[in-house]
Protein backbone atom coordinates (compact mmCIF):
# COMPACT_ATOMS: atom_id res chain seq x y z
CA UNK A 1 0.00 0.00 0.00
CA UNK A 2 2.30 3.02 -1.34
CA UNK A 3 2.68 5.54 1.50
CA UNK A 4 1.25 3.69 4.20
CA UNK A 5 3.97 3.25 6.64
CA UNK A 6 3.08 0.89 9.26
CA UNK A 7 -0.09 -1.48 9.35
CA UNK A 8 -1.40 -2.98 12.46
CA UNK A 9 -4.12 -5.17 13.38
CA UNK A 10 -6.43 -4.72 16.30
CA UNK A 11 -7.69 -8.67 17.12
CA UNK A 12 -9.46 -10.62 19.05
CA UNK A 13 -9.97 -14.53 18.38
CA UNK A 14 -14.28 -13.95 19.25
CA UNK A 15 -16.71 -11.29 19.31
CA UNK A 16 -18.25 -8.72 21.71
CA UNK A 17 -14.80 -8.09 23.69
CA UNK A 18 -14.85 -4.36 22.53
CA UNK A 19 -12.04 -5.01 19.85
CA UNK A 20 -13.74 -2.00 17.82
CA UNK A 21 -13.97 0.77 20.56
CA UNK A 22 -10.31 -0.21 21.61
CA UNK A 23 -9.38 -0.18 17.37
CA UNK A 24 -11.10 3.72 17.23
CA UNK A 25 -9.79 5.31 20.48
CA UNK A 26 -6.46 3.74 19.17
CA UNK A 27 -6.61 5.09 16.04
CA UNK A 28 -7.37 8.65 17.67
CA UNK A 29 -4.71 8.20 20.49
CA UNK A 30 -1.94 8.00 17.98
CA UNK A 31 -3.42 10.93 15.69
CA UNK A 32 -3.50 13.16 18.91
CA UNK A 33 0.03 12.21 19.23
CA UNK A 34 0.68 13.80 15.43
CA UNK A 35 0.61 11.07 13.45
CA UNK A 36 -1.32 10.33 10.24
CA UNK A 37 -3.76 7.33 10.76
CA UNK A 38 -6.20 5.47 8.74
CA UNK A 39 -8.85 3.07 9.96
CA UNK A 40 -9.50 -0.01 7.75
CA UNK A 41 -12.65 -1.48 8.94
CA UNK A 42 -12.24 -5.16 7.97
CA UNK A 43 -15.15 -6.35 9.71
CA UNK A 44 -17.17 -6.94 6.90
CA UNK A 45 -20.50 -8.66 8.05
CA UNK A 46 -20.77 -5.82 11.19
CA UNK A 47 -18.77 -3.00 10.05
CA UNK A 48 -19.16 -0.32 13.22
CA UNK A 49 -16.71 2.56 11.98
CA UNK A 50 -18.64 4.65 10.26
CA UNK A 51 -21.42 5.41 13.46
CA UNK A 52 -18.42 5.11 16.15
CA UNK A 53 -16.22 7.86 14.07
CA UNK A 54 -19.57 9.78 13.68
CA UNK A 55 -19.36 9.93 9.43
CA UNK A 56 -22.42 9.36 7.13
CA UNK A 57 -22.88 9.40 3.84
CA UNK A 58 -20.87 7.82 0.45
CA UNK A 59 -17.30 7.80 -0.34
CA UNK A 60 -16.71 9.53 -3.93
CA UNK A 61 -13.81 9.16 -7.11
CA UNK A 62 -12.26 12.41 -8.64
CA UNK A 63 -10.80 10.19 -10.93
CA UNK A 64 -13.10 7.31 -11.48
CA UNK A 65 -10.77 4.07 -10.25
CA UNK A 66 -10.26 5.02 -6.97
CA UNK A 67 -12.43 5.97 -3.57
CA UNK A 68 -11.33 9.01 -1.73
CA UNK A 69 -11.52 7.96 2.46
CA UNK A 70 -14.18 8.99 4.58
CA UNK A 71 -12.42 11.41 7.49
CA UNK A 72 -13.53 12.72 10.77
CA UNK A 73 -11.16 13.70 13.98
CA UNK A 74 -8.40 13.71 11.76
CA UNK A 75 -8.64 9.96 10.97
CA UNK A 76 -9.24 8.54 7.32
CA UNK A 77 -11.27 5.43 7.27
CA UNK A 78 -13.34 3.50 5.15
CA UNK A 79 -15.99 0.67 5.85
CA UNK A 80 -18.52 -1.92 4.14
CA UNK A 81 -20.48 0.38 6.36
CA UNK A 82 -20.39 3.52 3.80
CA UNK A 83 -21.34 0.94 0.56
CA UNK A 84 -23.72 -0.70 2.13
CA UNK A 85 -26.85 0.55 4.35
CA UNK A 86 -27.05 0.11 7.69
CA UNK A 87 -29.67 -2.22 8.00
CA UNK A 88 -28.90 -4.55 5.34
CA UNK A 89 -26.95 -7.77 6.35
CA UNK A 90 -24.18 -8.96 4.08
CA UNK A 91 -24.79 -12.41 2.62
CA UNK A 92 -21.51 -12.84 0.78
CA UNK A 93 -19.14 -16.32 1.01
CA UNK A 94 -15.47 -15.89 1.72
CA UNK A 95 -14.22 -14.95 -1.96
CA UNK A 96 -16.36 -11.85 -1.79
CA UNK A 97 -15.53 -11.21 1.54
CA UNK A 98 -11.25 -11.32 0.68
CA UNK A 99 -12.11 -9.47 -2.66
CA UNK A 100 -13.95 -6.22 -0.92
CA UNK A 101 -11.17 -6.01 1.51
CA UNK A 102 -8.22 -5.88 -1.15
CA UNK A 103 -10.40 -3.45 -2.91
CA UNK A 104 -10.68 -1.28 0.60
CA UNK A 105 -6.83 -1.72 0.83
CA UNK A 106 -5.48 -1.07 -3.14
CA UNK A 107 -8.66 1.01 -4.95
CA UNK A 108 -9.11 3.42 -2.22
CA UNK A 109 -6.72 6.27 -1.96
CA UNK A 110 -5.46 6.55 1.24
CA UNK A 111 -2.74 8.82 1.11
CA UNK A 112 0.47 9.33 3.29
CA UNK A 113 -0.02 7.63 6.67
CA UNK A 114 2.47 6.60 9.40
CA UNK A 115 -0.01 4.18 10.15
CA UNK A 116 -3.10 2.54 9.65
CA UNK A 117 -5.13 0.48 11.78
CA UNK A 118 -7.27 -2.35 10.82
CA UNK A 119 -10.22 -3.01 13.13
CA UNK A 120 -10.07 -7.18 12.21
CA UNK A 121 -13.43 -8.95 12.45
CA UNK A 122 -13.31 -11.70 15.82
CA UNK A 123 -12.07 -15.01 14.72
CA UNK A 124 -9.33 -16.76 12.08
CA UNK A 125 -11.11 -17.00 8.71
CA UNK A 126 -10.62 -15.45 5.34
CA UNK A 127 -10.38 -11.87 6.41
CA UNK A 128 -7.63 -12.65 8.76
CA UNK A 129 -5.70 -14.49 5.90
CA UNK A 130 -6.36 -12.35 3.67
CA UNK A 131 -5.00 -9.66 5.88
CA UNK A 132 -2.11 -11.66 7.34
CA UNK A 133 -0.68 -13.06 4.10
CA UNK A 134 -1.63 -10.70 1.33
CA UNK A 135 -0.75 -7.04 3.50
CA UNK A 136 2.44 -6.41 5.29
CA UNK A 137 1.33 -6.07 8.92
CA UNK A 138 4.01 -4.59 11.11
CA UNK A 139 2.53 -6.23 14.00
CA UNK A 140 -0.70 -7.40 15.66
CA UNK A 141 -2.95 -6.23 19.05
CA UNK A 142 -4.54 -8.53 20.82
CA UNK A 143 -8.00 -7.26 22.77
CA UNK A 144 -9.58 -9.71 25.16
CA UNK A 145 -11.56 -9.68 28.55
CA UNK A 146 -10.07 -11.28 31.64
CA UNK A 147 -12.06 -14.27 31.99
CA UNK A 148 -10.87 -17.41 30.55
CA UNK A 149 -13.10 -18.65 28.25
CA UNK A 150 -12.07 -15.51 26.29
CA UNK A 151 -8.67 -15.68 26.79
CA UNK A 152 -9.01 -19.21 25.43
CA UNK A 153 -10.05 -17.67 21.71
CA UNK A 154 -7.46 -14.68 22.59
CA UNK A 155 -4.64 -17.43 22.17
CA UNK A 156 -6.10 -18.38 18.72
CA UNK A 157 -5.58 -15.35 17.46
CA UNK A 158 -2.09 -14.65 18.62
CA UNK A 159 -1.19 -17.81 17.09
CA UNK A 160 -3.04 -17.51 13.94
CA UNK A 161 -0.44 -14.40 13.85
CA UNK A 162 2.78 -16.06 14.52
CA UNK A 163 2.40 -19.27 12.13
CA UNK A 164 2.11 -16.80 9.47
CA UNK A 165 5.34 -14.68 11.03
CA UNK A 166 3.36 -11.41 12.58
CA UNK A 167 5.23 -9.65 15.55
CA UNK A 168 2.59 -9.51 18.26
CA UNK A 169 2.83 -6.38 19.98
CA UNK A 170 0.83 -7.37 23.02
CA UNK A 171 -2.44 -7.43 25.08
CA UNK A 172 -5.09 -5.47 26.06
CA UNK A 173 -7.37 -5.93 28.54
CA UNK A 174 -10.78 -4.68 27.85
CA UNK A 175 -13.83 -4.27 30.63
CA UNK A 176 -11.09 -4.91 33.10
CA UNK A 177 -13.08 -3.63 35.81
CA UNK A 178 -16.32 -1.91 37.11
CA UNK A 179 -16.30 1.19 38.82
CA UNK A 180 -19.78 2.27 40.34
CA UNK A 181 -19.73 6.17 39.55
CA UNK A 182 -22.07 6.72 42.13
CA UNK A 183 -20.41 5.27 45.29
CA UNK A 184 -16.87 4.53 43.58
CA UNK A 185 -17.18 0.84 44.69
CA UNK A 186 -14.80 -1.93 42.44
CA UNK A 187 -16.37 -4.77 40.76
CA UNK A 188 -14.49 -7.33 38.46
CA UNK A 189 -17.35 -8.39 36.39
CA UNK A 190 -15.15 -10.27 34.61
CA UNK A 191 -12.22 -11.32 36.50
CA UNK A 192 -9.53 -9.31 36.63
CA UNK A 193 -5.68 -9.67 35.40
CA UNK A 194 -6.41 -12.55 33.38
CA UNK A 195 -4.47 -10.57 29.77
CA UNK A 196 -1.90 -9.51 31.90
CA UNK A 197 -1.24 -12.75 32.97
CA UNK A 198 -1.76 -14.51 29.60
CA UNK A 199 0.93 -12.04 28.22
CA UNK A 200 3.34 -13.39 30.61
CA UNK A 201 2.96 -16.54 30.25
CA UNK A 202 3.48 -16.17 26.38
CA UNK A 203 6.19 -13.79 26.74
CA UNK A 204 4.83 -10.84 24.95
CA UNK A 205 3.87 -7.34 26.32
CA UNK A 206 0.95 -6.36 28.20
CA UNK A 207 -0.33 -2.85 26.48
CA UNK A 208 -2.57 -1.83 29.39
CA UNK A 209 -5.99 -1.95 30.61
CA UNK A 210 -9.06 -0.38 30.07
CA UNK A 211 -12.36 -0.86 32.18
CA UNK A 212 -15.92 -1.11 31.67
CA UNK A 213 -17.20 2.35 31.71
CA UNK A 214 -20.68 3.89 30.89
CA UNK A 215 -18.63 7.31 29.05
CA UNK A 216 -16.82 4.83 26.96
CA UNK A 217 -20.06 3.08 25.66
CA UNK A 218 -22.03 6.21 25.15
CA UNK A 219 -18.94 8.23 23.11
CA UNK A 220 -18.57 5.47 20.94
CA UNK A 221 -22.43 4.84 20.13
CA UNK A 222 -22.92 8.73 19.71
CA UNK A 223 -19.82 8.90 17.47
CA UNK A 224 -17.55 10.89 19.49
CA UNK A 225 -15.06 8.41 21.24
CA UNK A 226 -13.92 9.10 24.58
CA UNK A 227 -10.04 10.04 23.27
CA UNK A 228 -11.69 13.26 21.68
CA UNK A 229 -14.85 13.91 23.73
CA UNK A 230 -13.54 14.23 26.91
CA UNK A 231 -9.63 13.95 26.25
CA UNK A 232 -8.61 14.95 30.02
CA UNK A 233 -10.44 12.11 31.63
CA UNK A 234 -8.45 9.01 32.86
CA UNK A 235 -10.27 6.56 30.20
CA UNK A 236 -8.77 8.96 27.66
CA UNK A 237 -5.45 9.11 28.84
CA UNK A 238 -5.44 5.37 29.65
CA UNK A 239 -6.33 4.50 25.43
CA UNK A 240 -3.58 7.16 24.79
CA UNK A 241 -1.07 5.45 26.81
CA UNK A 242 -1.66 2.41 24.89
CA UNK A 243 -1.10 4.25 21.45
CA UNK A 244 2.16 5.18 22.83
CA UNK A 245 3.07 1.83 23.26
CA UNK A 246 2.42 0.51 19.93
CA UNK A 247 3.87 4.01 18.10
CA UNK A 248 7.09 2.37 20.10
CA UNK A 249 6.74 -0.75 18.52
CA UNK A 250 5.86 0.83 15.06
CA UNK A 251 8.89 3.14 15.33
CA UNK A 252 11.08 -0.46 16.25
CA UNK A 253 9.90 -1.98 13.16
CA UNK A 254 10.48 1.02 10.95
CA UNK A 255 13.86 1.23 12.27
CA UNK A 256 14.68 -1.94 11.79
CA UNK A 257 13.61 -2.18 8.40
CA UNK A 258 15.61 0.93 7.29
CA UNK A 259 18.83 -0.55 8.87
CA UNK A 260 18.02 -4.03 6.59
CA UNK A 261 17.46 -2.32 3.49
CA UNK A 262 21.08 -2.33 1.00
CA UNK A 263 23.10 0.96 0.84
CA UNK A 264 23.80 2.12 -2.67
CA UNK A 265 27.38 3.74 -2.35
CA UNK A 266 28.48 5.91 -5.83
CA UNK A 267 31.99 6.07 -5.96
Amino acid sequence: MPGVNAIVAVASGKGGVGKSTVAVNLALGLAAGGHAVGVLDADIYGPSMPRMLGISGKPVSTDGRRLEPMENFGVKCMSMGFLVDEETPTIWRGPMVTSALQQMMRDVNWGALDVMIVDMPPGTGDAQLTMAQQVPLAGAVIVSTPQDIALLDARKGLNMFRQVDVPVFGFIENMSYFACPHCGERSEIFSHGGARREADRLGIDFLGEIPLDIAIRETSDSGRPIVVSQPDSAQAKTYRAIADKVWEKVSQILAARETSMPKIVIQ
